[in-house]
């Protein structure tokens, strides 16, 4: 049974989203709720190595939040058993009753909720099926000022910015390219990327908010892209600048990487239902070429 997680988290005290030994982060404090509730799969000598495994649309960074993360656990049949059935009695909604159990574990003010969990659509893979994902950036400058209380997702730069400036500099960088130059390299992995949508403007409070949206992001291309803007936005870059530097390829100091606490993965897009496997088959196809 494939069971998709809608996840929220504050990554301010997690150390990103992927599992490490001896470290505190998003998989693995899921898993371990998970593990509590469902226990091994079922063949295993031991519980080491067979608790649930989590498949995650994004893998994000120390530091970064999400309100809309995806991701994916299969279980087998003893532990899908588990769910169906607790204390004796059947669930009447066994997939979906699992997200209030696994809030239940991780107390009562997490830094990270299963906001959903449902029965995966045949051909679901959090990762694979997707065809985009969207992220938030929130950036004060000296007109929106500092709120103590949205410090671990807003960033705060000094100075005024330019929004306008910035709003038309983001707009050159839309479209299929390779952003090696936005991207912290890793061997032998592609950085072309498609860029859906990237905008700037200002909410009620004066806050500056990027919407950044592609099929998929490199390691840190959407701070990358923002700190690009930001530059624009203080007069330091001219907006014709960063479709120039983007095609030179390169990494460059012209501008900062800016701090993950400002970047929130707000929604992940699924094609139709029907669609799910092709889009899943095609996207692992690509990578494998790709790597």
């Amino acid at each position: 049974m494939r069971i998709r997680l809608d996840i929220a988290y504050d990554g301010t005290h997690f150390r990103g989203w992927a599992k490490q030994p001896g470290l505190r982060t998003v998989q693995g404090t899921i898993e371990q709720a998970l593990a509590r509730i469902v226990g091994p799969s079922a063949g295993a000598d031991d519980a080491e190595g067979s608790d649930p495994r989590l498949v995650v649309a994004g893998r994000t960074d120390a530091g970064v939040h999400a309100t809309g993360q995806v991701a994916h656990v299969d279980l087998d049949e003893r532990q899908w058993s588990r769910v169906v059935t607790r204390n004796g009695r059947a669930a009447s909604d066994p997939a979906g009753s699992l997200a209030s159990r696994i809030r239940g574990v991780l107390g009562q003010y997490p830094d990270v909720t299963v906001s959903r969990t449902s029965s995966a659509p045949e051909g679901f893979d959090a990762r694979f099926s997707a065809v985009w994902r969207r992220y938030r950036y929130r950036l004060a400058d000296a007109r929106a000022g500092y709120d103590p209380l949205l410090r671990h997702d807003t960033t705060t730069i000094r100075g005024a910015l330019d929004e306008a400036a910035m709003d038309a500099a983001a707009q050159t960088l839309i479209g299929l390219h390779d952003f090696a130059a936005y991207c912290k390299p890793r061997e032998e992995a592609t950085t072309i990327r498609t860029l859906l949508d990237y905008r700037w403007t200002r909410d009620a409070t004066g806050v500056l908010v990027a919407e950044v949206k592609a099929d998929a992001f490199c390691h840190s291309m959407v701070r990358a892209l923002v700190g690009a803007c930001a530059a624009v936005g203080e007069g330091r870059l001219e907006v014709a600048d960063l479709a120039r530097l983007r095609d030179e390829l390169t990494r460059t100091s012209a501008f900062k990487v800016l701090a993950a606490r400002g970047l929130t993965l707000t929604e992940v897009g699924y094609p139709a239902d029907d669609l799910l496997a092709t889009r899943a088959e095609q996207t692992r196809n690509r990578r494998d070429r790709e790597d």
